[in-house]
């Protein structure tokens, strides 16, 4: 019977940060990701956990929930200078590119995908996975809220395929809605999505009605 708690952590994700003034950008830090793992640390426990190996995500992996056209883009910001990253970014709302992210992007999915594994493979019983970019304000043809590629959604697709679950439920507990895996799934009646976020009615972002208590999909 598995037993043990995973955890999955790889520092290359924290080389994905901001290179210039955004006062809308400037708390997507790399220390978000390594303070969360050094208090984990402190605590001692990491040395209780079964640690995995990060992974990339594959194309086919990320073209689970995204469409082409967001991939290419986010490959094509490897080589961009600055100001090419600055021009890019700024066709999104609250998102930065630096030539990391799709690379860090793509570790965050496949580390997502480890502990998938992981868990049904009977390795362990449950586990965390820190990563960055997060993921959960992404759209399939979107980057939004300092998330490019929706990790959790792209984690709930391939359980899907890899290992026929039939019903998913994903809770999402944060300061704002993830608006992205709600519209992935809102007509997926396979994947239950519940979020638990501040409202202030409408006032707090990402300020949408479809944030309410009140919206319901299949």
């Amino acid at each position: 019977m598995a037993s043990g708690t995973a955890l999955i952590y790889d520092e290359e994700m924290t080389t994905h940060k901001l290179l210039w003034n955004d006062p809308v950008c400037d708390i997507e830090v790399p220390e978000r990701l390594s303070s969360s793992y050094e208090q984990l640390k402190c605590y001692h426990l990491v040395e209780r956990c079964v640690c995995v190996p990060a992974r990339e995500g594959s194309e086919e992996e990320i073209l689970l929930v995204h469409s082409s056209e967001h991939l290419e883009v986010a490959k094509s910001t490897q080589t961009m200078n600055e100001e090419e990253l600055k021009r890019v970014s700024g066709n999104y709302d609250a998102f930065f590119f630096h030539p990391t992210t799709y690379h860090c992007a793509r570790l965050a999915v496949g580390a997502t995908l480890q502990l998938v594994d992981a868990v049904m493979s009977g390795k362990v019983c449950n586990g965390i996975s820190l990563v960055r970019p997060p993921g959960h304000h992404s759209q399939r043809n979107a980057a939004n809220g300092f998330c490019l590629f929706n990790n959790v959604a792209i984690a709930a697709e391939y359980a899907k395929l890899k290992y026929g679950l039939q019903r998913i439920l994903i809770v999402d507990w944060d300061v704002h809605h993830g608006q992205g895996t709600q519209y992935i799934f809102e007509e997926d009646p396979s994947v239950l999505y519940f979020s638990w976020h501040r409202y202030e009615h409408q006032e707090f972002w990402p300020s949408l009605k479809e944030s309410d208590y009140d919206a319901v999909g299949l």
